[in-house]
């Protein structure tokens, strides 16, 4: 239980940071670097926008559910 709650921790961190940088900014920062040019080329496109929000609070909550059950586990 413990190895498989470790590979979810692993796997749903690994995508929060991907996600993260996916997200539009404000300035000139690492969202910027990855897909500033396209997104300005491609304005207007505010179903990607949501639907990345979505998946960044639903991977979000699968990283922040293993990190309280593997707390439990690892307590006893």
């Amino acid at each position: 239980m413990n190895l498989a709650l470790t590979v979810i921790l692993i796997i749903s961190s690994i995508l929060m940071i991907i996600l993260v940088l996916l997200h539009k900014g404000k300035g000139s920062g690492l969202s910027d670097l990855f897909g500033g040019g396209i997104s300005s080329t491609y304005g207007g496109s505010s179903v990607v926008e949501k639907n990345l929000d979505r998946i960044t609070i639903v991977v979000g909550g699968v990283w922040f559910s293993a990190v309280i059950a593997l707390s439990l586990l690892l307590k006893n």
